[in-house]
């Protein structure tokens, strides 16, 4: 949907004392999927632009800390061009957003097509760009299962160490702020982008172990993602996540 309703008062004060109640921080949500602010088809772009502004407005409404957009598609067009418009359509839909309390986190793709944002070095100009634009502070959010995709060998403990050294001279780690955890259907450099439970991908048991004790991220909040294919699979996921992040095996 391009619209979204406007929260209610009384359902923000309860997701607050819900948050301060249970230690729920950081809150971060995600911008609708039709969003595309890279766009250059007139329509697409004005609908992505007052989307993203209302998503923006949303967020502050309800305290959230972080606000996660896909970069965009080229569609045909030259990523250099693409990335400005993207960073342009930023721009305008923060035009009347005077919050900085939202911080807004491109999110690595797939690289599926003509998809913004499989590479580091895309991110970052993306980035920039958005930073010379506009007030509004940008940061990163790094999705496990886009970056094996995408060709990051993150399952083994070489071609994790490459991928880190990689994010933090390009990215920034002060910049990377979020981490989206789920295993990959499909493997790595596949630009395939299809989520799977943690353990049964391509990335695995091991592989995750990796990446949830690394030192670079012990710190960083893991968001899952993962599929319900069945009652309590979230529960799972995020049991295993815990499993696996402690320092002992259990």
């Amino acid at each position: 949907m391009w619209r979204g309703s406007v929260p209610a008062v009384a359902d923000v004060y309860r997701l607050r004392a819900a948050r301060e109640r249970h230690g729920l921080s950081p809150l971060v949500i995600h911008a609708g999927y039709l969003i595309n602010l890279a766009s250059d088809d007139p329509l697409v772009r004005s609908r992505s632009i007052a989307a993203f502004q209302g998503e923006l407005e949303r967020a502050a409404a309800i305290g959230a800390e972080y606000l996660v957009v896909h970069p965009g598609s080229a569609k045909g067009r030259s990523r250099e061009e693409a990335i400005a418009s993207f960073a342009l359509g930023l721009r305008d839909a923060a035009h009347d957003f005077h919050s900085h309390s939202v911080t807004v986190l491109l999110e690595n793709t797939a690289g599926a097509g003509d998809c913004l944002g499989a590479r580091f070095e895309e991110l970052q100009s993306l980035r920039e760009l958005a930073h010379d634009l506009t007030d509004l502070p940008v940061g990163f959010c790094l999705d496990t299962c886009h970056l094996l995709a995408a060709g990051f060998d993150i399952a083994g403990k070489t071609g994790l160490e490459r991928t880190l050294r990689e994010a933090g001279e390009t990215l920034g780690w002060s910049h990377i702020q979020i981490f989206h955890a789920n295993d990959s259907k499909a493997p790595r450099g596949s630009r395939v982008d299809r989520h799977a439970q943690i353990g049964e991908g391509h990335i695995g048991l091991d592989g995750f172990r990796r990446i949830l004790r690394h030192p670079k991220l012990r710190h960083i909040p893991f968001i899952l993602e993962t599929p319900v294919t069945n009652p309590g699979d979230d529960r799972r996921n995020l049991d295993i996540l815990k499993r696996l992040s402690a320092r002992h095996r259990t």
